[in-house]
Protein backbone atom coordinates (compact mmCIF):
# COMPACT_ATOMS: atom_id res chain seq x y z
CA UNK A 1 0.00 0.00 0.00
CA UNK A 2 1.28 3.32 -1.10
CA UNK A 3 0.17 7.04 0.64
CA UNK A 4 0.01 9.95 -2.23
CA UNK A 5 0.30 13.34 -0.48
CA UNK A 6 -1.25 16.08 -2.63
CA UNK A 7 -0.58 19.32 -1.57
CA UNK A 8 -1.03 23.17 -3.38
CA UNK A 9 -1.72 26.82 -2.13
CA UNK A 10 -5.28 28.49 -1.54
CA UNK A 11 -5.26 30.01 -5.02
CA UNK A 12 -3.60 26.81 -7.00
CA UNK A 13 -7.00 24.76 -5.90
CA UNK A 14 -9.33 27.59 -6.53
CA UNK A 15 -8.40 27.52 -10.43
CA UNK A 16 -7.30 23.95 -10.31
CA UNK A 17 -10.17 21.95 -8.06
CA UNK A 18 -12.36 20.35 -10.92
CA UNK A 19 -9.47 18.56 -12.49
CA UNK A 20 -7.67 17.27 -9.36
CA UNK A 21 -11.46 15.87 -8.87
CA UNK A 22 -11.32 14.81 -12.14
CA UNK A 23 -7.71 13.00 -12.01
CA UNK A 24 -9.07 11.94 -8.52
CA UNK A 25 -11.79 10.19 -10.20
CA UNK A 26 -9.68 7.54 -12.23
CA UNK A 27 -8.17 6.08 -9.49
CA UNK A 28 -9.42 3.50 -6.96
CA UNK A 29 -7.71 6.00 -4.12
CA UNK A 30 -8.78 6.11 -0.22
CA UNK A 31 -8.72 9.45 1.76
CA UNK A 32 -6.59 9.32 4.73
CA UNK A 33 -7.07 13.07 5.11
CA UNK A 34 -7.32 16.29 4.05
CA UNK A 35 -5.95 19.66 5.48
CA UNK A 36 -7.25 23.15 4.84
CA UNK A 37 -4.24 25.23 6.87
CA UNK A 38 -5.56 28.51 9.03
CA UNK A 39 -2.44 30.44 8.30
CA UNK A 40 -2.38 30.59 4.15
CA UNK A 41 -5.47 28.17 3.53
CA UNK A 42 -2.97 25.50 2.04
CA UNK A 43 -4.52 22.41 1.00
CA UNK A 44 -2.76 18.79 2.15
CA UNK A 45 -4.45 15.99 1.15
CA UNK A 46 -3.49 12.41 1.78
CA UNK A 47 -4.65 9.65 0.02
CA UNK A 48 -3.95 5.47 0.23
CA UNK A 49 -3.72 3.70 -2.88
CA UNK A 50 -2.87 -0.34 -3.13
CA UNK A 51 -0.76 -0.61 -6.56
CA UNK A 52 2.81 1.32 -6.64
CA UNK A 53 2.41 1.77 -10.22
CA UNK A 54 -1.53 3.51 -9.71
CA UNK A 55 0.26 5.50 -7.10
CA UNK A 56 2.92 7.08 -9.09
CA UNK A 57 0.62 7.76 -12.32
CA UNK A 58 -1.36 9.63 -9.46
CA UNK A 59 1.20 11.36 -8.35
CA UNK A 60 2.67 12.36 -11.82
CA UNK A 61 -1.02 13.16 -13.19
CA UNK A 62 -1.34 15.86 -9.78
CA UNK A 63 1.65 17.30 -10.61
CA UNK A 64 0.54 18.33 -13.84
CA UNK A 65 -1.58 21.29 -12.47
CA UNK A 66 -0.19 24.38 -11.77
CA UNK A 67 0.74 25.01 -8.31
CA UNK A 68 0.46 21.06 -7.22
CA UNK A 69 2.64 19.17 -5.51
CA UNK A 70 3.01 15.21 -4.88
CA UNK A 71 5.00 12.53 -3.71
CA UNK A 72 4.20 8.66 -2.64
CA UNK A 73 5.66 7.08 0.10
CA UNK A 74 5.39 2.96 1.40
CA UNK A 75 2.37 2.76 3.89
Amino acid sequence: MWRVIVNCSADSWSAQAKAFNEILAKYAAKPLSSKKMQDDQRRIMEFQIDDVSEAESFQDECMTLEGFAAQFESL
